[in-house]
């Protein structure tokens, strides 16, 4: 999966829902590139049996309560973020709002938070990769779907993605990607793809060279429109 892809020895990287499904085969992948690598996940039992499996380090927070990321807000931050962590909530937007107000806090706010956060120092540092695990859900050219606030919460994401992009700037290079339909938890055993081909994407640009894209979106490491 990591074949042919530069080292990122010496580079740490924090992955979000990382303790299974794709943020685990991605984890896995840094790890295996030389990253020292620190996975994000709710729950500290599985958290912790992730991360002694994978040899790497583990941070419990909830994305839905920013006040448990203060830790990690304040640290020494990343020269990898990789914004994985997802929800899918069922139900009509008009008959289940809870579901919007969970999908933006996981996959708009938290990326938002700790994007901020990390962000300027990658700049200072001179080099950083955010990879943002999106969706062509998410995506006005494919037709904003998904159910609940999915769709909405993944396009504020893509947005989010050329937003940093340009603020940024040159040294870190921010990028989305849709990762497609997965046989994960969430994803269900019918989908046809594997975690670990959704997994080569977030590789690929975690360990982009300096001329590499940003502010783009991307399936299979090719572009895909907004």
């Amino acid at each position: 999966m990591s074949e042919g892809l530069p080292s990122l020895k010496g580079r740490t990287a924090l992955v979000t829902g990382g303790n299974r499904g794709i943020g685990l085969e991605i984890a896995d992948g840094l790890i295996a590139l030389g990253a020292e690598v620190t996975i994000l996940a709710r729950d500290a039992t599985q958290g912790d049996m992730a991360a002694q499996a994978l040899g790497a380090h583990l941070a419990v927070g909830d994305l839905e309560d920013p006040a448990s990321l203060t830790p990690l807000l304040e640290g020494p931050g990343f020269d990898i973020l990789v914004n994985n962590a997802g929800v899918l909530p069922a139900g009509k937007l008009s008959e289940a709002p809870e579901g919007y107000f969970q999908c933006m806090a996981v996959m708009a706010h938290a990326p938002f938070l700790l994007t901020r956060a990390f962000g300027p120092a990658m700049v200072a540092r001179g080099w950083g990769r955010i990879v943002n695990i999106s969706s062509d859900w998410g995506s006005f050219a494919h037709g904003l779907n998904g159910p609940n606030g999915y769709g909405i919460a993944k396009a504020a994401l893509n947005a989010m993605t050329v937003a940093w992009a340009r603020e940024l700037g040159a040294p870190v290079r921010v990028n989305a990607m849709c990762p497609g339909w997965v046989r994960t938890r969430m994803g269900g055993a019918q989908a046809p793809r594997e975690p670990q081909q959704a997994a080569d994407t977030a590789l690929w640009l975690a360990s982009l060279p300096e001329d590499g894209p940003t502010g783009g979106f991307f399936r299979d490491r090719a572009p895909l429109e907004w």
